[in-house]
């Protein structure tokens, strides 16, 4: 094949990896039993790609390829180091006596091989900084650096968190599996967690050049609409409804620039309206039950963004109700702070200032970001231009996100002019 062909198919085989890779290694997982030999199979299926694919052409099913090409790739490596471990010849015939994996791995239903690995992931054995580190590598497929920075701890520490969940998971035989339905709901929120601390990420990136990471987003509504599918309790329904919320203002949250525009400067016909409408009925199934929890009321409270016409036109009052309610079933200093930027906007930028002060007087969200913006934005409208200024360049100080930065070093040299 020429140089230009081999340059087309090594694009191909890169657009498959960022497109599939990890519904290749979920796959993997459930075939090998494995996570370390999954993910070393993976990159073997993705290296005979670029050795195949250039002479033999790109095969209609690339995923399936890659999930056959990774199998036999593992058996031949246990069959290798069978003569030092008599245990990996044992495990080499049973893998290679199992039924080859149909062709056709793209069924999209309840038992899809990435939901089992993010009940695995999210397993209750683990911990917290556990399931969230290792579904975020090993569901989405985030560097230990970028878990890192989001979570805001180093990347040895990443790391050594997901080996030794992944040797819990090994040790302990957690299976590899969706719940049953009676165990369902007792395992629901952690999962819950972990997704919506997935769709953040990608939605409001910590760090990065750009402001979203369609990736992300995507992964989590995909998710999100599964759990929805497997369980439509009011939680679920709350989480799907709250991510199609937020995300259908993605094309209208930057400019052509990458620049962050604002909720209240935004131009809301570039809203996207089936996702709206998609949600608000979501919100609507969610709040007909008679328990309602932190995602469900989110989600309504994202509703009621979502229908106003214009900024002048949001019920002001009717968020404020709802956080209250949320503040009472997830009493939290990140709710308080919201509610108290819900109040600022309906009682006036003093008695929203007066909340914020007495959250951080307290010692709440001192290193939180979003605090000192919103309250440098409540002393700006109230023209304190000397603390505001101050509240600008700590809530920069904390800012690692570059649009998110520029957009506070925008405002913060307006207030200096």
């Amino acid at each position: 094949m020429q140089s230009d062909g081999v340059s087309e198919v090594r694009e191909a085989v890169e657009a498959v990896y960022r497109a599939d890779s990890r519904r290749v290694l979920a796959t993997l997982i459930r075939l090998l039993g494995d996570f370390d030999a999954a993910e070393e199979a993976m990159q073997d299926a993705f290296a005979a790609a670029m050795e195949s694919w250039p002479s033999q052409g790109i095969p209609r099913n690339a995923r399936a390829w890659l999930v056959s090409a990774g199998r036999f790739r593992a058996i031949d490596r246990m069959r290798r180091g069978a003569r030092f471990d008599a245990s990996s010849a044992a495990i080499a015939d049973q893998l290679e006596s199992a039924s080859t994996p149909p062709p056709d791995i793209d069924n999209e239903g309840v038992e899809d091989d990435r939901l089992r690995l993010v009940f695995t992931c999210c397993h209750p054995a683990l911990t917290g900084d556990a399931q969230v580190a290792l579904t975020l590598r090993e569901v989405c497929g985030l560097t230990t650096e970028e878990i890192g920075s989001a979570f805001l701890t180093t990347a040895s520490t990443v790391a050594q968190r997901i080996v030794r969940a992944k040797g819990k998971i090994r040790d302990a035989r957690i299976p590899y599996e969706v719940p049953t339905r009676a165990d369902l709901p007792d395992r629901l929120d952690a999962v819950l967690r972990v997704v919506y601390l997935v769709f953040n990420e990608g939605y409001s990136a910590t760090t990065g050049a750009t402001v979203t990471r369609l990736d992300l987003c995507a992964e989590a509504i995909r998710l999100g609409g599964l759990l929805v599918e497997l369980l439509p309790d009011p939680e679920t329904l709350g989480l799907l409804a709250l991510m199609l919320l937020h995300d259908s203002r993605r094309a209208a949250r930057t400019s052509p620039e990458g620049e962050i525009i604002l909720l209240d400067e935004q131009d809301r016909s570039r809203w996207n309206r089936e996702q709206i409408v998609e949600g608000v009925a979501l919100v609507e199934r969610a709040l007909g039950f008679r328990r309602v929890g932190p995602y469900a009321l989110q989600a309504a409270i994202a509703a009621v963004h979502a229908e106003a016409v214009a900024p002048q036109a949001t019920d002001w009052e009717q968020i404020v109700g709802l956080y209250d309610v949320l503040f009472r079933v997830e009493p939290s200093a990140v709710v308080e702070l919201n509610r108290a930027a819900a109040i600022a906007m309906r009682d006036g930028p003093a008695a929203g200032l007066s909340l914020i002060d007495s959250i951080l007087a307290r010692g709440d969200l001192a290193d939180y970001r979003p605090a000192h913006s919103a309250r440098a934005e409540l002393l700006r409208r109230l023209e304190r231009k000397t603390d505001a200024s101050a509240a600008y360049r700590r809530a920069i100080e904390l800012t690692e996100q570059g649009p998110e930065r520029r957009l506070l070093e925008r405002r913060l040299r307006e207030l200096t002019r």
